[in-house]
């Protein structure tokens, strides 16, 4: 059995929520006897910002303004030097989650150029001819926040409705009519709607529904704002029939969301596009801005 740590959280699911108190065991497994020079528990929660790659140059300037903003930094001794036996040893703690002085918590959330993330880590100082254990985990930060309101919102789109169409190019006649039950949604509900396709002279291949990230980080000098792709769901295929209603389902992924979330350095927003595949090659798309938000 080889020298190990952990950290066990007491909650399985390791959600959290400001002023909660993050409680658990740091876990020692030794095969034989262990000296080491103190054990530190530290928690973090940080927000990283990075660039995307066609930012680059533009805003070179930013790149000493995207530091990491510390939301949360403890550090506690839960274990002085000593000598541990052989075998299992558990250490208990626990940490009040508060955010510093002058800042406040954002729930979790992993995007492409904006991370959101709370850590333990636990380290293990040993004498100069040992290797030092470390281990860290991941715990989830959600908001407490009120119910919003959202109203239906009712779409049609047509050739005439268009936009960033080329000049000149051939577009086929259709109309498709339908609405998203609220565009202030729920993260911890589906995302709803119904599309009924009313008319269209080319046949229709697929019809899609696309979550769209839009993160924007942003200093003095300007921002750079980058829209990535979260996950793509088929709603339909082949060429459906007219005036049948289609069901719009969604189901937000965890840690890819968070509630909509808008500060002076940076900006998480979301928008849901319905896009249509013809057979000829064509693609018909409508966008949606929505707005996340916990209950």
């Amino acid at each position: 059995m080889a020298n190990s740590i952990e950290i066990k959280l007491k909650r399985a699911d390791r959600i959290y929520r400001e002023g909660d108190v993050v409680s658990g065991t740091v876990v020692v497994m030794c095969k034989d006897a262990l000296s080491h020079q103190g054990l530190t528990l530290s928690m973090e929660g940080v927000v990283s910002l990075a660039l995307s790659p066609k930012s680059t140059g533009m805003f070179e300037a930013f790149y000493n303004s995207l530091k990491p903003v510390s939301l949360v930094n403890y550090s506690l001794e839960i274990r002085k030097p000593e000598k541990l036996p052989a075998g299992r040893t558990d250490i208990p703690f626990e940490f009040p989650l508060k955010a510093k002085p002058g800042s406040r918590l954002y729930e979790t959330y992993h995007g492409v150029y904006v991370n959101i993330q709370y850590t333990l880590r636990a380290d293990m100082k040993r004498s100069a001819f040992a290797k030092d254990m470390t281990k860290t985990t991941e715990f989830l930060v959600e908001y407490t926040g009120k119910p919003e309101d959202g109203k239906q919102v009712a779409f049609t789109v047509s050739p005439s409705l268009l936009s960033n169409v080329k000049a000149g190019a051939r577009v086929p006649n259709f109309r498709i009519e339908g609405h998203l039950d609220t565009a202030v949604c729920p993260i911890t509900k589906p995302f709803t709607g119904t599309l009924t396709v009313k008319q269209s002279d080319e046949a229709i291949k697929s019809i899609e529904l696309q979550l769209i990230r839009v993160e924007t980080c942003g200093c003095q000098e300007g921002s750079a704002k980058d829209a990535t792709e979260i996950q793509n769901i088929q709603i339909a295929e082949g060429d459906v029939c007219r005036d049948m209603p289609i069901p719009i389902y969604m189901i937000f992924p965890r840690l890819f969301t968070c509630p909509t979330l808008l500060t002076d350095t940076f900006k998480v927003e979301f928008e849901i596009n319905i896009v249509i595949i013809l057979q000829t090659g064509d693609v018909i798309t409508e966008n949606f801005p929505i707005k996340l938000i916990r209950w």
